[in-house]
């Protein structure tokens, strides 16, 4: 087999075996659409039983549809959503939540390995009520699970980041695209990781760990689900079909598939970061907790990686790190002997031997 010389991103995997099948499996016989299904009803039983409680979910197609439709019910077109600067919904949406919202402001906030901090909410809410009718209105707060930089909340983080936020009157959102890694990582319950925690809705990701294109809007509290549905068809993120999406989410969280591919993601990311910042010149420009390795190498060395054919993206330097930084994405598809061979061609060209 050739070793796979992608570590770009988790996005460029093909689907899961099991989730492939089980698209096929749905594909026979009429049923009805619109989410009245035996698929999509089977997918709130297993998401009932994954958090502990009873929830409202709803699949959609897209991480962005998910996050932008989400906070769209927790925040008013005059209010403003608390986030980390380098948020997904920051960087990488299109202002799809300043959309969605009707017109709501991203607050970007700085912090260390891409992390918010329980003051920085109280300060951002407080300016805002110093400044009256001239400052828009803090809503809601997004928390990005596993963070951009491939650090993840604590438990005891997330539920102090909640009691801040709700102790001022916001709700807590959580963009899980990589939720399952954060959850591996934690070794904690989801129900820890989310609503015990204080997470009032969670973007519940499944397409970076094996799914073709699903996604589900897990609410934890119901008064906030409420427009949702209507949300959804408006912005024509209603499947007919959803048997489709719910299928593939199935799949998904059945017999732990979600953590076992999380699991195995997070291993090779480990073992990257371990070797590759043992190397002359290499540092680490965040810890590696879960999928995603951050690392500054040598302009040399990363020019004849990328000469190798290895595909990863340059990444601009956290505050205080000087030199060239690049991500690496590890996946549930990725094997030992792709992680090996990426390591291997790091210590040659480095000039490591033994």
């Amino acid at each position: 087999m050739t070793t796979r010389k992608n570590f770009g991103s988790d996005n460029v995997t093909p689907m899961a075996p099991q989730i492939l099948a089980a698209l096929a499996a749905a594909s026979h016989d009429p049923l009805h659409s619109y989410g009245d299904d035996p698929y999509t009803k089977r997918l709130g039983e297993l998401l009932n039983e994954v958090f502990g409680r009873e929830v409202i979910a709803y699949p959609v197609t897209t991480g962005t549809a998910a996050n932008a439709l989400a906070l769209g019910t927790m925040t008013p077109p005059f209010g403003a959503v608390l986030c980390h600067e380098t948020a997904h919904i920051v960087t990488d949406e299109c202002g799809a939540p300043e959309f969605y919202t009707g017109g709501a402001k991203l607050i970007g906030i700085p912090g260390a390995a891409g992390k918010i901090r329980p003051a920085d909410i109280t300060e951002k809410v407080d300016f805002a009520a110093a400044m009256g009718v001239h400052h828009v209105v803090p809503a809601s707060v997004s928390l990005t699970q596993a963070t951009e930089w491939g650090t993840v909340y604590t438990v005891d983080e997330l539920t102090a980041l909640s009691a801040a936020a709700h102790a001022k009157g916001l709700t807590v959102h959580m963009d899980g695209a990589r939720f399952a890694n954060a959850v591996a990582s934690l070794n904690a319950t989801p129900a820890e990781c989310t609503w015990r925690a204080g997470i009032d809705v969670l973007s519940f990701g499944a397409t970076k760990n094996g799914a073709m294109a699903a996604e589900a809007v897990v609410f934890f509290e119901p008064s906030l689900a409420r427009e949702f549905e209507s949300r959804r068809k408006r912005a024509g993120h209603l499947w007919s079909k959803m048997r489709y999406l719910s299928a593939q989410l199935v799949a998904y969280l059945e017999h732990d598939l979600w953590l076992g591919h999380a699991r195995h993601a997070n291993r090779l990311a480990g073992l990257l970061s371990r070797e590759l910042a043992a190397l002359p010149g290499a540092c680490l420009a965040a810890p590696t907790e879960a999928n995603e390795v951050f690392i500054g190498l040598p302009d040399p060395l990363i020019g004849a990686l990328e000469a190798d054919g290895f595909e990863f993206y340059r990444w601009p330097a956290p505050p205080g790190h000087e030199g060239t930084v690049i991500r690496l994405v590890t996946s549930f598809d990725m094997k030992d002997e792709d992680v090996a061979a990426f390591i291997a061609a790091a210590r040659r060209h480095a000039g490591v031997t033994g």
